[in-house]
């Protein structure tokens, strides 16, 4: 679940060595639609905390591989970000990592007219996530057939982030904001410089 279509898991490809190098892990990389499509790049140090540094250095890192490489074809902003509190779940190990909170899931292929599943973690195991349905039902979901599975914002969810210190105080999230603003401009200022480059070729 971490790439989903073919371009997603290409950029997935070629960033993760960058990643890992700077201690990171991609947690996924999300294409969206639109004029001009946003590349969204979550990633976390192991611990689960990402902070404002941490998305600065990785988004240097990558930026000029993805360029060079031009998977994504056309202009495109990047945009690389913590997975948040109410993160997304992508790997194996991360339903167990958060057992007891809410969660809504959504496989690709509906199962008895169903796909989209809204309930509480119980386990995983076997690469299967297990969860107890708001409707009172059980689910075994095989992580396989996911093809969105989110937390859901909760209180406890909150505390359990602030427990783990993974909510940044209120001035880091601004200087957070600072840093992704100057970066996009830094990176567009290159983009421009790029094609200013090749129209002089």
């Amino acid at each position: 679940m971490r790439a989903q279509t073919e371009v997603e898991r290409r950029v997935l490809e070629l960033i993760e060595p960058e990643a890992e190098a700077v201690g990171l892990e991609i947690v996924r990389v999300n294409l969206t639609g639109g004029r001009t499509p946003t590349l969204q790049v979550m990633a976390e140090r192991p611990d689960g905390s990402m902070d404002v540094e941490d998305c600065a250095r990785l988004s240097r890192r990558v930026s000029p591989l993805l360029d060079a490489e031009d998977p994504v074809v056309g202009q495109y902003t990047l945009e690389v970000s913590s997975p948040g509190i109410d993160r997304p779940l992508t790997r194996e190990g991360d339903f167990a990592k958060w057992v007891g909170h809410e969660v809504r899931v959504e496989i690709g292929v509906p199962v008895d007219g169903r796909r989209r599943f809204h309930g509480f973690i119980a386990g995983e195991a076997g690469g299967v996530a297990t969860l107890d349905l708001k409707d009172g039902a059980r689910a075994e979901i095989p992580l396989a057939d996911m093809v969105k599975a989110r937390l859901v914002l909760t209180d406890a969810l909150i505390d359990a982030a602030q427990a783990a210190g993974q909510i940044p105080e209120t001035d880091d999230e601004e200087r957070f904001d600072e840093i992704v603003e100057e970066l996009n401009e830094e990176l567009d200022a290159e983009a421009e410089a790029a094609d200013a480059d090749e129209d002089k070729g």
